[in-house]
């Protein structure tokens, strides 16, 4: 265990001075982080947010304490709460969160902490924790059995359940390993470590799956150097992309200057079967060559769009939005459609209408009866700053 250093009152301790050292570190980097923990580690939360820096790091902090709550936070009963496989879940959650909220293109982790520590009536289990870690390419787990004949406190067990999880985090953050990790633990306390790596392709494939949310290729340079948090996006099959695709963002972004333009295609179509990983790779490349930046998303409706990316502007071309308000796609319900619309509405969506050719005739917003209560969830983009008439139907055809 770790000594004292000096004496008296505003002497840190080896300890003190390494949690300041990996917060400010961890602040440093682009990572951001949605953390779920619950039985212990709560001091992380002080340690992070009270050195400079926390808003550049945490997104989010959930505590699901109760049976219930970690029931609806994971969807579904665990097998047992304090375990490798709830922390696990836990981060897989967390991780699915971070990428919904964090800016196109950061690095996001995913954090879960399920603990069984000092309460107040003695326990006959163990002392424990486990702790999750997930990136894009990474899932990282660790299971700590303390010692009970030590005698520590809860104060005491939450500390040193902390640093365990801070080092994940930095460690999951790629903080320099040039700062050794200093902690509470004592030698027969030895974590046991477990890790899975992804590619690529196998990360796409628990997106086909839904296993994760969505995937970003940040291929735009200086893309998060704007300030704003809303995203600009562009959905399409893409096959291929074309000028007028590039044209149409262009423009929208002209009309929202505080967005992060994004390209976003679906894996899963809705009256197609799923792209295949070699599909979305060949279509992921054409934005790599044109520098912009693609969401690989398995959501093909724009109501699931919606819930997925809150707060953002789609841009959409005229046959699409007359999609949108028709009832057909709706099971023929009118109130149906105006509900599901009125639900992207309230998660501060808009939609951004472009003119487009629709059987030989130029269609605009204006051409169509948006519902009273939808109407400024639509703006139109003039025909003056965009008209195109190529579609990827076309060129397709020109290639045959």
């Amino acid at each position: 265990m770790n000594q004292e250093i000096g004496s008296g009152q505003g002497q840190q301790t080896m300890t003190d001075r390494w949690i300041r050292a990996v917060v400010e570190a961890i602040h440093s980097t682009p990572t951001q982080a949605v953390l779920y923990f619950s039985g212990g580690a709560s001091q992380v939360l002080g340690w992070l947010s009270s050195i400079p820096g926390a808003s550049n790091t945490v997104l989010e902090v959930i505590v699901p304490y109760s049976r219930m709550s970690m029931i609806q936070l994971l969807g579904k009963v665990p097998v047992q709460f304090t375990s490798k496989e709830t922390a696990e879940d836990m981060a897989l959650v967390a991780y699915n969160r971070a990428l919904k909220l964090s800016k196109p293109g950061s690095p996001v982790v995913g954090v879960g902490f399920t603990g069984s520590l000092v309460t107040t009536h003695p326990k006959l289990g163990d002392h424990r924790f486990h702790l999750s870690t997930r990136t894009s390419n990474q899932l990282w787990t660790s299971s700590v059995t303390l010692s009970k004949g030590l005698g520590r406190s809860r104060e005491q067990e939450e500390r040193v359940s902390s640093q365990v999880l801070l080092k994940a985090i930095a460690d999951a953050c790629k903080v320099a390993s040039t700062i050794k990790f200093v902690s509470d633990l004592t030698e027969g306390e030895v974590p046991a470590v477990s890790e899975q790596c992804f590619n690529e392709d196998q990360e796409l494939e628990q997106l086909i799956h839904g296993k994760i949310c969505f995937k970003v290729f940040p291929f735009s340079s200086g893309i998060l150097t704007t300030s704003g948090e809303r995203k600009v996006i562009l959905s399409g099959s893409f096959n291929p992309l074309h000028n007028g695709h590039l044209k149409l963002l262009e423009v929208a972004m002209s009309l929202c200057t505080d967005g992060y333009p994004c390209f976003e295609l679906s894996a899963i179509n809705a009256d197609k079967p799923p792209l295949t990983v070699e599909e979305i790779k060949d279509r992921v490349k054409q934005f790599e060559k044109a520098g912009k930046t693609v969401i690989i998303s398995n959501q093909p409706y724009f109501y699931k769009k919606a819930e997925l990316f809150p707060g953002s502007a789609f841009v959409i071309g005229a046959d699409t939005a007359a999609r949108l308000i028709n009832p057909k796609y709706y099971g023929g319900n009118y109130e149906n459609m105006v509900e599901t619309l009125l639900g992207c509405k309230n998660t501060g969506c808009t939609f951004l209408v472009g003119g487009r050719n629709m059987h030989g005739v130029f269609k605009v917003l204006e051409d169509f009866d948006i519902p009273g209560e939808l109407k400024d969830m639509f703006i139109s983009i003039p025909v003056d700053k965009f008209r195109m008439d190529i579609s990827s139907t076309d060129i397709r055809k020109s290639r045959v």
